[in-house]
């Protein structure tokens, strides 16, 4: 089974991206730098000072939350999969808001799903200064819920990261994720039995939030773009810059990243090509430097890995060390 088969086509989704481009860019004005298609949208708020924003939700991994009855974790992938995206920027997190929409609000779920967004933001360094919940009896059943969350940024002009600050001879580094993070929930629920509680918690794990991993590198200039791996895998690395190649020849192992993609890529069955593009595969976030040594001694005991290295090109993420491209 693939993640077409389980009800999400990726190809659909990238082609309604496309479709709309033209019509949202009507509502431009000259202070928007970068909307749809980016890991944020940037908006000039004056010839310094740049505003980053991203928003998303979490996804049917909030199916998962509900039927092992753990809300507290679920907040803080809300927060990682927007404040992440930012951080792509190189954009401080600033300020969070969330969005709770359920059929019948119970007040203790409501609460223990706030916690877990303010774990996120305390993690981000983002203040949650607001949020709307509603109540939709009829469009949610009694006990369901969805989340959206929105994240704004701020950066100064010459600090933003990707582009053409990503040069080839660069080199690929990655962090590694924490889990599958809050992508491939569709398909992750049809691979995992109900009563295997111990897999489908370690499917849980909540999506780790990389500010304070980044902040360091980016605050001393050592990185140049960055590529927050969520829906379309390891394809994102190409979207900060489609006019370079990205050639990866190596990946970690199945040993070396979150024991739960072992299970995943036994029971998927799918080839190589199709599980590094619907889950993360261990590596959460993918970075570009220049100086790689440097980079690596400041990571310390973080887990990172040296995956290639920038090239000419058009846009591939060509995958040696599996054989296959993007």
């Amino acid at each position: 089974m693939d993640y077409k088969e389980a009800g999400v086509d990726i190809e659909k989704g990238d082609a309604f991206v496309e479709k709309i481009k033209s019509k949202v860019t009507r509502t431009y004005g000259e202070r928007v730098l970068e909307g749809v298609g980016g890991f944020a949208c940037l908006y000039k708020i004056d010839d310094e000072r740049i505003l980053a924003a991203g928003t998303d939700g979490v996804g049917t991994k909030l199916m998962l939350a509900k039927q092992l009855d753990i809300h507290n974790t679920v907040g803080i992938d809300l927060v990682a999969m927007c404040t992440n995206d930012v951080l792509c920027t190189g954009a401080k997190p600033l300020f969070f808001m969330d969005y709770l929409a359920t059929g019948k609000l119970e007040v203790d779920t409501a609460a223990s799903v706030l916690d877990g967004i303010i774990e996120g933001c305390m993690q981000s360094k983002a203040a949650l200064i607001g949020g709307e919940t509603a109540e939709m009896p009829g469009m949610y059943e009694d006990g369901e819920y969805d989340l959206a969350g929105f994240c704004v940024g701020e950066i100064n002009k010459e600090d933003l990261l990707g582009g053409d600050k990503i040069k080839p001879g660069q080199t690929i580094i990655g962090l590694a994720s924490s889990g599958p993070h809050s992508n491939g929930f569709s398909l992750i629920r049809k691979l995992l039995k109900e009563d295997e509680t111990d897999l489908l918690k370690l499917a849980l794990t909540p999506t780790k939030i990389y500010e304070d991993t980044l902040r360091p590198l980016i605050n001393n200039k050592l990185i140049t773009s960055a590529a927050h791996i969520t829906g379309g895998g390891l394809t994102n690395i190409a979207r900060n810059n489609k006019n370079l190649d990205y050639v990866l020849d190596f990946l970690p192992s199945l040993d070396e990243v979150s024991p739960i993609f072992s299970v995943l890529a036994k029971r998927s069955g799918l080839e190589n090509p199709e599980l590094y593009r619907t889950f993360n595969m261990g590596l959460g976030l993918v970075f570009t430097t220049d100086q790689p040594e440097k980079v690596l001694n400041l990571l310390g005991e973080e887990k990172a890995w040296r995956l290639g290295t920038v090239e000419p090109g058009n846009g591939k993420v060509n995958v040696k060390a599996l054989g296959f491209s993007y």
